[in-house]
């Protein structure tokens, strides 16, 4: 599981970098100002979240099934909430909004606070 964890987090930084590339100098010109902010957030969550789940991956064991539902929780949450968000954009930006990915974002961030959450109770459980 840690080597899962840390090739889905360096990918997931990878893809951060070029996505924010690819917004910065490509997006600027198609995009309005509201959705290039909103695609900088998918890449900053997407870079905040593969940053820690390398962090993760090199500081936790997860063997254990709470260990795995974090890093389960950060990786589907990253991918659904930016990704989500990625697609928003570029296609409300070609006139074709796909309305569908609209709730898979809040999804997606239900990901991420249930995924800090149980990275919270992890470490507080041995206190209760």
């Amino acid at each position: 599981m840690v080597l899962v964890a840390q090739l889905v987090g360096a990918l997931l930084g990878l893809l951060a970098v070029v996505f924010g590339a690819f917004g910065a100098h490509l997006l600027k010109k198609t995009f309005t100002a509201d959705q290039l902010n909103s695609f900088e957030t998918g890449v900053k969550y997407q870079m905040y979240h593969a940053l820690l789940i390398l962090m993760l991956s090199f500081n936790l064991n997860l063997e254990t099934g709470l260990e795995k539902a974090i890093i389960y929780c950060f990786i589907i949450g990253t991918v659904l909430f930016s990704f989500s968000i990625y697609g928003l954009c570029i296609s409300a930006s070609k006139g074709n909004k796909i309305k569908l990915l609209g709730p898979v974002t809040p999804l997606g961030g239900l990901f991420l606070v249930v995924g800090w959450g149980l990275l919270l109770y992890s470490f507080i459980k041995n206190y209760i």
